[in-house]
């Protein structure tokens, strides 16, 4: 499909290639052990890139004769290379991981879904008191902040728990439903999450495919594609009316009043350009322009000093904000301006801040090809902490969900994360998960003995759990799942 549209495009060339790298990084990146969660990290990123072609073919515009000069096509292969660098990374890390035992892999089919409903809201009330913590003494807003989000992983089980045994759909719709209105509410798009950690669990589950798995799929995709170009035309407008300023993120209309403002435009769908709506995704999801500008500025006017991003990001992993109160906040448009040049009128306005990404962080600091070196040791550190999370004492959904939750903390905005957030909270978060939870790895989470203290959960939900009369079922289950995961 791609070979026949490629034609058509401004940049044939960049066009095919640039869609065929989303199959050289799965190839690389696609092993039977390889948690889900790191291709989506991997795929997110490359659709990020790739949409810039995608752009130009919908402009009719080469790509280096845009508003932001010829360094877009430069930037444009530089990011498709650091993907496939990304991929090798993890590639190098992970795959060696040994399959979970077999009572790891099912212990969740012996949970019950109403448990997992009611853990899940617990989450969910623990997500929002960390968030209150953490804006009420900054001192704690890092480590406050990891707590709130392992509210994913917590989603990733209990959907992962709800697929995989057929039973409690109506909590899986009940969660999404919850998560949309949460989502909507907030200042950001942040409804697309659970969006994210469904389709991964999907994959995780490896979920039988059948004309019903197709439809729901389409569904839950055309109801993404929809919501998201629903934001995309009302955000400007939501923002000010929830904070009455267009210079602030301080929402000051109550909850209620605001769902009620989405929804009175969501059930007028005919005040809304879709076409415009669609036209303005394409070009938010592209985050190559950026990137092109910051080569444009350090060809013409490099910036004076070595490995200047590299040490303001190490500096900020070691001085947490908890020993560093007085440690001064990031700024992402700061950035932006030393780097890029930018202009920040649009983004003062809009209320929200921009930033070059960490790809074109490292190309600032190490030039090209040097920076893939810098790319290739983010890979691996993040590859590294999956792999302690996938080898600890705990059924094979409960490591995955930490893994998603990990991830989507430090990932989940794909190219578009800075350098300090990204090892900053990858570090912050990995600490915090790792206290919380077993400290010495275990084959089986599930056994009456093991190497290292369990989880709660793990001792709570075991699969020894089940009446006698699914014991046959769920032992048949994880015969056949051992033999797809071990290849």
């Amino acid at each position: 499909m791609l070979a026949a549209v490629a034609p058509f495009s401004p940049n044939p060339v960049e066009f095919a290639v640039g869609g065929f790298v989303s199959w050289i990084v799965l190839r690389i990146a696609g092993t039977p052990t390889m948690p889900t969660a790191v291709l989506f990290v991997l795929l997110w990123q490359w659709l990020q890139t790739f949409a810039r072609a995608v752009l130009g073919l919908i402009d009719g515009e080469d790509m280096a004769r845009g508003v932001f000069g010829p360094w877009v096509l430069d930037a444009y292969w530089y990011m498709l290379t650091s993907i496939v660098v990304l991929a090798i990374a993890f590639r190098v890390v992970l795959a060696t991981l040994r399959p979970s035992a077999p009572d790891q892999i099912v212990a969740h089919l012996g949970w019950r879904p109403i448990d997992l409903f009611l853990v899940y809201l617990g989450a969910l009330f623990i997500a929002y008191a960390a968030r209150l913590a953490g804006a009420a003494l900054p001192a704690l807003d890092q480590p406050m902040d990891a707590v709130a989000r392992l509210k994913a992983g917590v989603l990733f089980v209990l959907f992962a728990s709800v697929m995989s045994s057929n039973r409690g759909l109506g909590f899986l719709v009940a969660a999404v439903l919850i998560e949309l209105a949460v989502g909507f509410s907030g200042f950001l798009a942040e409804f697309r999450g659970v969006f994210f950690v469904l389709f991964i669990a999907a994959v995780a589950v490896r979920i039988r495919w059948t004309g019903m798995t197709t439809a729901l799929a389409a569904v839950a995709a055309i109801a993404l594609a929809v919501l998201a170009l629903f934001w995309t035309s009302v955000k400007s407008d939501f923002r000010v009316f929830a904070t009455g300023s267009d210079e602030s993120q301080n929402i000051k209309v109550p909850v209620d009043v605001r769902l009620g403002y989405l929804g009175n435009r969501l059930i007028s769908p005919g005040e809304i350009d879709w076409s415009e709506a669609s036209y303005l995704l394409v070009h938010r999801l592209a985050y190559v322009d950026i990137f092109g500008s910051v080569i444009g500025v350090k060809s013409v006017a490099p910036e004076q000093g070595d490995l200047r991003q590299w040490g303001d990001a190490l500096a900020h992993v070691f001085q947490p904000r908890i020993l560093f109160p007085n440690k001064p906040p990031l700024s992402d448009t700061e950035v932006f301006v030393r780097l890029a040049r930018g202009d920040t009128a649009e983004q003062m306005r809009a209320a929200t801040s921009i930033s070059v990404g960490y790809l074109a962080e490292n190309y600032a600091d190490l030039g090209f090809p040097g920076m893939l070196l810098g790319v290739f040791a983010i890979g691996a550190v993040l590859g590294l902490i999956c792999r302690y999370f996938a080898t600890r004492a705990l059924p094979w959904v409960v490591s995955q969900g930490l893994i998603v939750a990990f991830l989507y903390a430090v990932a989940g905005n794909g190219v578009e994360v800075s350098l300090p957030k990204l090892l900053g909270a990858g570090v912050m978060i990995s600490v915090v998960y790792a206290v919380l939870g077993p400290s010495s790895p275990c084959r089986s989470a599930c056994a009456g003995s093991t190497n290292g203290r369990q989880w709660p959960v793990a001792k709570k939900f075991c699969v020894d759990r089940p009446g006698r009369h699914r014991r046959r079922a769920i032992e048949a289950a994880a015969r056949r799942l051992a033999v797809v995961i071990r290849g």
